[in-house]
């Protein structure tokens, strides 16, 4: 058993080798990786003693059903009170009690072991699994693909713009446009072009592209460098307009977002077939639950037919296995 799981790994570790050699930004790479880690995990866990694997086993699922929620509820309060009840800040809070209600499904299905309660509560997990093995494997990949790239030697660079205070930069938008500063001087010797992108809001007076170039040239970035895209609202929209104002146009183009942004923003760059290398900024510690929650949450609805039939066709298994 052990050396099956061991070969198992062996072929998505070869399509995750291959795909990350023709394109970085396929969603595809991320499942390869998951599933080759799994496998590797599944090999490690049978060739170890009985023992170890009993104690591992209980440690991971009282993390997974303990630890992680109440973390994620602690988060989700913490970002309530620095960043104000809108949904999006509200996905961990949500999220820690959603597996909290699921442990209490759980305990109830544990008493009745071939009741209808036992069967759907199967099925659940079975949903929860898949949606959390895409979970770990996305957010993996999304931190090796952050972190690996070219990171000098552009042309142009893109900075995407994240909401305004008024007119004032917040450090969100603030951490994007030093990292697209610095990525800007070390580029120097091509005399790159650095675009800002960004429209105006309802709460905002002034477009988000018309502040960060203010904020870049109080940074002694040139003036004249600065190209203003002011009518983007939509990432979509950042690196299309974006890349419109490039004359000439050029193949070695940086997108700089916050860093829990990054493989998304890379994903809609591949759909629109542009021709740009996305590059992360750092991200307050506690904003990035909720924001991975977020992008994940955007990820799975882009792709939503997808995993609807391949939710279906697992539960179906299931079912034809408990109840056949």
């Amino acid at each position: 058993m052990p050396v099956t799981f061991g070969l198992l790994a062996i072929l998505p570790a070869i399509l995750f080798a291959v795909g990350m050699a023709r394109d970085r930004r396929r969603i595809g790479n991320a499942v390869w990786l998951g599933l080759t880690l799994m496998f590797l995990l599944l090999w490690a866990l049978s060739s170890a003693a009985e023992e170890v694997v009993g104690v591992g086993v209980v440690v991971v699922l009282l993390l997974l059903a303990l630890a992680l929620p109440v973390a994620l509820v602690v988060n989700g309060l913490f970002m309530v009170l620095r960043e104000g009840r809108r949904l999006g800040n509200l996905l961990s809070l949500l999220t820690g009690f959603g597996i909290l209600g699921l442990d209490a499904v759980f305990l109830i299905a544990a008493a009745d072991e071939v009741g209808w309660i036992a069967v759907t509560s199967g099925a659940l997990v079975v949903v929860v699994g898949y949606v959390g093995f895409l979970f770990g494997s996305l957010l993996l990949y999304a931190i090796i693909y952050g972190r690996t790239g070219r990171r000098s030697g552009f042309d142009a660079v893109i900075v995407l713009g994240s909401g305004l205070i008024g007119d004032r930069v917040p450090p969100l938008l603030a951490s994007r446009l030093d990292r697209g500063a610095e990525i800007f001087r070390r580029s120097a010797d091509r005399s790159p072009r650095l675009v800002v992108s960004g429209g105006q809001g309802r709460d905002e007076l002034v477009s988000e592209a018309a502040a960060m170039r203010d904020y870049l040239v109080a940074r002694t970035i040139p003036p004249e460098a600065i190209l203003v895209e002011d009518a983007a609202t939509t990432t979509e929209e950042n690196l299309r307009l974006s890349l419109a104002l490039l004359d000439p146009p050029t193949d070695r183009v940086a997108a700089v977002t916050n860093n829990f942004h990054v493989f998304r923003t890379a994903m809609v760059a591949r759909s629109l077939r542009l021709p740009v290398d996305v590059i992360g900024s750092p991200t307050a510690f506690y904003f990035l639950p909720s924001a991975f929650l977020r992008e994940f949450v955007a990820i799975m609805i882009r792709h939503r037919g997808a995993h609807v039939v391949a939710c279906g066709l697992l539960v179906a298994a299931y079912l034809l296995l408990v109840l056949g």
